[in-house]
């Protein structure tokens, strides 16, 4: 897919958007924000209800015609952005389920692999892996789970955290063999956010399928690192099953 056309993004709503967030600005919360965040980029001190809030009218008033300008108008926020709340309205944008149940198709993935390298910090990429790619894998199996078995081996941290992710809401309906390997891309993976989204994939499994998960720990307790073993088991200890 050609890079995404941010000529057709949806002016009126982008202007919004900005104006509201420049009104809902809170300078001492924006620094508290950027220190928790680690962030290089500045917020402007306004908090995902007042986000979420400001979203639903604008987008309600000036919906996107199609999919091109919902595409466009995402990553000019993401890519223009004055502050880092850009981004969450961006993600809250392509979230957005009536817009999603309409135009979240296949050709939607390379822009959201550009989103996740480019955000490459959690608070940016795990919405996307979660709400954007697995929505995607959930309804369009065939054609993005052969492309999501490529990233499980990429080079980026936050390509293969996304793999491990994805299915983080599948429940019952989670593909173990996939979610076998996207783990095997990371399990010997130094970096704790790798450690960390195998724990976390494997504690929500653990919700629906403990024997799997149990089983799994056993057979690999010697590869997967502490952090990923104590958040896979942080329910089952907590119900008593270890």
């Amino acid at each position: 897919m050609p890079r995404v056309n941010t000529s057709q993004a949806h002016p009126a709503m982008i202007n919004l958007l900005r104006t509201g967030l420049a009104a809902l600005a809170n300078p001492n919360r924006a620094i508290q924000q950027q220190a928790y965040m680690k962030s290089t980029m500045p917020f402007a001190g306004v908090g995902a209800p007042d986000i979420k809030k400001m979203c639903r009218e604008v987008f309600k008033e000036h919906p996107p015609d199609n999919q091109a300008q919902w595409l466009a108008t995402a990553r000019t926020l993401w890519d223009e952005m004055s502050y880092r709340e850009e981004r969450y309205i961006a993600i809250q944008l392509l979230a957005t389920p009536r817009f999603q149940k309409r135009w979240l198709t296949p050709v939607c993935l390379p822009l959201l692999r550009d989103l996740i390298q480019s955000g490459a910090w959690w608070d940016l990429v795990d919405a996307l892996a979660i709400n954007h790619v697995g929505r995607l894998l959930a309804t369009h199996e065939s054609e993005i789970k052969p492309i999501l078995r490529k990233w499980i081996d990429d080079e980026d941290l936050w390509i293969r955290r996304t793999t491990i992710l994805a299915q983080l809401k599948f429940k019952a309906d989670t593909d173990l063999i996939f979610l076998n390997a996207a783990i095997h891309g990371s399990i010997d993976d130094p970096d704790f956010f790798s450690r960390k989204a195998i724990g976390w994939a494997l504690r929500e499994l653990s919700k629906t399928n403990p024997d799997w998960v149990l089983s799994y720990i056993d057979q690999h307790k010697a590869r997967l690192s502490g952090l990923s073993v104590r958040e896979g088991l942080k329910v089952l200890k907590k119900g008593g099953r270890v």
